[in-house]
């Protein structure tokens, strides 16, 4: 089996037991809840990429970011013979609410952009049918039960219909 590796940063922002997620709108995790964050753009340094990729996907420019840390998942889409490595940077995040930027960047408007609605999800309310695999792994951190080893997903299944209303 081939695999593919892909490496994203991305933003947490925990408030009052929610957490701040996107909306994934096409692949292999449309439909699912997603961390707002993803890869990084030739020659930008890991926190340019999460000050560019919180702008992009919720409008919110960031006040502050810490604790930075790397967990990975391993998934294979059902019916597929290649599996994708995801390594994930993660960083605390702290919104600045008062410069909420309106207007959609170019990416949403033009569709280049795979994630929509900026959404404040309850940790309970995050599971293995709704959320991507870095969001079920950062639910466990949340819950102090981190798992640091490689999580594997073999034969994920792909939503076709909106399981949430967002």
């Amino acid at each position: 089996m081939e695999i593919k590796n892909h490496f994203g940063v991305y933003g947490v922002c925990f408030e009052n037991g929610k957490l701040l997620c996107i909306e994934k709108t096409r692949g292999p995790y449309q439909h699912r809840y997603d961390l707002p964050g993803g890869s990084q753009e030739l020659g930008e340094g890991l926190t340019e990429t999460l000050i560019r990729e919180i702008l992009e996907e919720t409008g919110y420019t960031i006040s502050d970011y810490s604790n930075p840390r790397i967990y990975d998942v391993l998934v294979q889409e059902e019916g597929k013979d290649f599996a994708v490595h995801h390594i994930m940077a993660f960083y605390d995040i702290v919104l600045d609410f008062e410069r909420y930027q309106k207007s959609l960047p170019h990416e949403v408007l033009d569709g280049s952009n795979d994630s929509a609605n900026a959404l404040w999800i309850p940790l309970e309310q995050i599971n293995e049918d709704n959320a991507l695999p870095l969001v079920l792994k950062l639910k466990k951190e949340l819950l102090e039960i981190p798992e640091l080893d490689k999580t594997l997903y073999m034969n994920w299944k792909v939503i076709n219909e909106k399981l949430f209303n967002g």
